[in-house]
């Protein structure tokens, strides 16, 4: 598929070099990807979407620099946005270096000891092509489990409602675990961590010396736990990630058990996002607690 006119002549005019060829990259769900090779052989990666939600890529943009200010794991540097497309820095993908793991795990650590002191982000952005709410003026008086139920469980559940996707199971479901919420995550002394939102394979890559980048962050500062169960959500990363992760930054008393609630959250965005087949799986990680 060849790059839409318009956006070409923008991009062009931003690096102020001629595109002489373009290369579809598969993989997202979402956007239309493609790496750009301009007359001076430098290579760029473009997303766009003109159907999108007018600041999608504004969002990605600020959640990308938010993770660079922590100065502790890579990201795709910024070169422009727009409404309708992201012009980001070309990280090729290459093989993993030997302690890949051991230093994606501690890298991880560091950014997860970035805090805030306030849960959630100075803007709403989205997880997947769901609105994910984190107005901090909102948030200042919330606790976590307070900003974990209303602002990432409760909506989820509330918009799978409105999709049609609920049903009595998970509605009563719902309801015995508002009535446990607060035991389940009983865990208010940890300042808020910066988290990259949406960590899974999909979502990192090693870049040309090897080390662990990482992509499409739907950030916000919350409970670390909450990016450490993304990771397990399918499959899981090598041991020696966690282990490495546990050395720099160890994991609190109990965290096993609030993997599941954690977990959750992304399984109701799958919910709503792909339809009723990830509707057991909600009920069953409600289930584990009861």
């Amino acid at each position: 598929m060849t790059l839409n006119k318009q956006i070409k002549i923008s991009v062009e005019c931003v690096l102020n070099e001629k595109i002489i060829e373009t290369q579809s990259v598969s993989g997202g769900c979402i956007n239309d990807a493609k790496i750009i090779v301009t007359e001076k052989n430098n290579r760029f990666f473009l997303k766009n979407n003109s159907n999108q939600f007018p600041d999608f890529f504004y969002k990605e943009a600020n959640g990308l620099n938010e993770i660079e200010k922590s100065k502790t794991i890579r990201v795709p540097s910024v070169i422009t946005v727009t409404d309708v497309y992201i012009l980001l820095e070309y990280i090729a993908s290459s093989s993993k270096s030997k302690q890949f793991w051991e230093d994606f795990g501690r890298r991880f650590a560091q950014m997860h000891k970035y805090s805030s002191n306030v849960f959630g982000f100075y803007e709403d952005n989205y997880i997947g092509s769901n609105p994910q709410f984190n107005n901090t003026a909102e948030n200042e008086k919330q606790c976590w489990t307070e900003f974990y139920w209303n602002k990432r469980l409760l909506y989820q559940f509330h918009l799978a409602e409105k999709n049609g996707y609920s049903d009595y199971d998970l509605r009563n479901s719902f309801k015995l675990l508002e009535s446990r919420i607060d035991k389940i995550l009983n865990q208010e002394n940890e300042k808020p961590s910066l988290l990259h939102g949406d960590l899974w394979s999909g979502n990192f890559i090693a870049d040309d010396r090897g080390n662990a980048c990482v992509i499409d962050p739907a950030v916000y500062y919350g409970n670390r736990e909450a990016d450490l169960a993304m990771t397990k959500l399918f499959g899981g990363f090598d041991e020696k990630f966690y282990k490495s992760y546990n050395e720099e930054y160890p994991f609190k008393d109990g965290y096993e058990y609030r993997e599941n609630i954690y977990k959750l959250y992304h399984v109701l965005n799958h919910l709503n996002l792909f339809g009723v087949s990830y509707k057991s799986n909600a009920i069953n990680l409600i289930s584990y607690y009861f």
